[in-house]
């Protein structure tokens, strides 16, 4: 069992490079889809590999572009370890333009169910707050890890979603 020493710290785009360091591999037994205001659920039997370089290019592309737009990138260390990485979005989403996204949020295999996620998450929330948001709009991946997560940590559905995102990730 590893130790978790963990600190949440504000990263550069310097550091996204260290996305490279995080296992994001899982199994994934449960899917979730989003069908006439309810969450339904699908059995599923997935391996999901860790990402191929060009994945990874991909993601680090996609979040050198949010930070360039004000958003504010999150580390997870546990000492010279990255744990977790998380982005907090700048741009105002929702009908009243109260609400961010968080953009990112990855823990690696050996760091889950050790409340990396759960800390990456409280600090997305008090910048948030900083910047004058009312909520968070999330658009998670829709494994039973990820919406489960959210949806302990009191989230809820939406009445109305972002076409934008919706079309990214249903």
């Amino acid at each position: 069992m590893l130790r978790c020493n963990v600190i949440i710290k504000r990263l550069n785009r310097s550091d996204l490079n260290r996305l490279r360091e995080i296992d994001r591999s899982e199994k994934v037994k449960i899917l979730f889809r989003y069908e006439d205001g309810l969450l339904k659920t699908e059995k599923v039997d997935l391996d999901v590999p860790p990402w191929t370089e060009n994945q990874m290019e991909k993601h680090m592309k996609a979040l050198a572009a949010e930070l360039e737009n004000g958003g504010i990138l999150l580390g997870a260390l546990d000492d010279d370890l990255l744990a977790g990485m998380a982005l907090l979005g700048s741009k105002l989403r929702g009908e009243n333009h109260d609400m961010l996204q968080p953009v990112f949020l990855r823990v690696s295999k050996d760091y889950r169910r050790r409340k990396v996620a759960t800390r990456l998450f409280d600090e997305m929330c008090q910048l948030a707050r900083e910047k004058r948001a009312r909520s968070l709009y999330i658009s998670a991946t829709p494994s039973e890890s990820a919406v489960g997560f959210y949806l302990s940590r009191g989230c809820e559905l939406m009445d109305k979603v972002d076409e934008e995102l919706y079309a990214l990730e249903p």
